[in-house]
């Protein structure tokens, strides 16, 4: 009994290393393994971490002004200065998003208390380094200096490959989704900015670099459009009164029209404090992540902004989480302990509504 129990211990052994063998000769196992010895990892369980569920996880700031105020501090003490205390959480997304507020240009200092907006080049090298994937442009102070300035920060942001949204070299090019592909997920991001507090010379036209107006009719084409490209589509919405805690009407109008054309998400940003949360037919619509990176030192509620975690699998979002921040020295965010962040995750509920 002892021997037959040894004969088939044996046999095992012998038929697991077998078919080991074969499932190595496989180009999927053959690859993966080279991978594995070239880089000195193989128990780094890459393997099995790649039969997981796939997910993708999506981090979303506010407001992002780098200049005035911030760019006195970055002269006084680096060019990273602003991402120090946060730099870290941002490196734990697959992609992250956050509205650009200023062009990326050459050009003359900017007072204190001025609303023309310019940041220096160079600071894309720090939104990259902080891991940022994308940033929308769709926003009020993006052609502060002109369309040669908003050439610039094309050109800026492509040299350190931070893809951007919501503005263009053309009306067709401003309106057109920015696709982004990871882990066998692909996502669409449009960006629209409201005209009522814009120069309309600002927008895009056939022939002239410009941004993207929160233009309703071209907004659904454009979701629609996007739907048909990506597993998921991510709508960028600069607009809302400022310093005002809840939205207003257009914002409510121009978002729920957006998840009711394919939108998966809507993140929104200019009020320059949080708004509320909308579960808007099993889609969420963030109406305003608040200020990120600004100098509005002058109000805890202008120090004071949210970022969003997203996690999203093959169905959708799966899960999401709330960070509050605060702004320090003028321009430093930083994540605010549980007990800190209850009056402001307090100015975010989350209202469920179907249509």
């Amino acid at each position: 009994m002892e021997k037959n129990k040894k004969i088939i211990l044996i046999a095992g052994v012998l038929v697991f290393f077998l078919i080991l063998t074969v499932l190595i000769s496989q180009p999927f196992f053959k690859n993966y393994f080279n991978s594995c010895f070239e880089n000195k990892s193989f128990f780094d369980l890459k393997f099995f971490s790649e039969l997981k569920p796939a997910q993708v996880s999506l981090i979303a700031v506010g407001d992002i002004m780098l200049t005035r105020g911030v760019e006195t501090k970055i002269a006084k003490y680096g060019s990273d200065y602003p991402f120090l205390k946060i730099r870290d959480y941002l490196n734990n997304g697959d992609i992250v998003f956050g509205n650009l507020e200023t062009p990326i240009a050459e050009g003359r200092a900017i007072k204190p208390g001025e609303m023309l907006f310019r940041s220096n080049p160079g600071l894309e090298k720090e939104l990259k380094a902080s891991n940022f994937s994308i940033v929308s442009l769709a926003n009020n102070h993006t052609l502060n200096f002109g369309r040669s300035a908003l050439t610039e920060t094309f050109q800026y942001l492509n040299e350190v490959g931070i893809k951007y949204v919501g503005a263009g070299i053309n009306l067709e090019q401003a309106y057109s989704p920015t696709i982004i592909k990871i882990n066998n997920f692909s996502f669409a991001f449009l960006a629209f900015n409201d005209i009522d507090f814009t120069p309309e010379s600002y927008g895009a036209t056939e022939e002239l670099p410009g941004i993207a107006f929160m233009n309703e009719e071209r907004m659904v084409q454009a979701v629609k459009q996007a739907k048909n490209q990506a597993d998921f589509v991510i709508v960028s919405m600069h607009s809302g009164y400022e310093y005002h805690n809840e939205p207003n009407e257009k914002q409510k109008r121009f978002a729920r029209l957006a998840i009711k054309s394919g939108a998966e998400m809507v993140i929104g940003h200019h009020p320059h404090v949080v708004q509320s949360i909308e579960k808007y037919n099993d889609k969420y619509i963030f109406y305003s992540l608040g200020n990120f990176i600004f100098d509005q030192m002058w109000s805890e509620e202008t120090r004071e902004g949210a970022i969003i975690k997203v996690i999203f699998d093959k169905s959708g979002v799966k899960d999401f989480e709330i960070k509050a921040t605060k702004i320090y020295d003028y321009c430093q965010p930083d994540i605010l302990s549980s007990k800190e962040s209850e009056p402001i995750l307090k100015r975010m509920p989350v209202e469920t509504i179907f249509e």
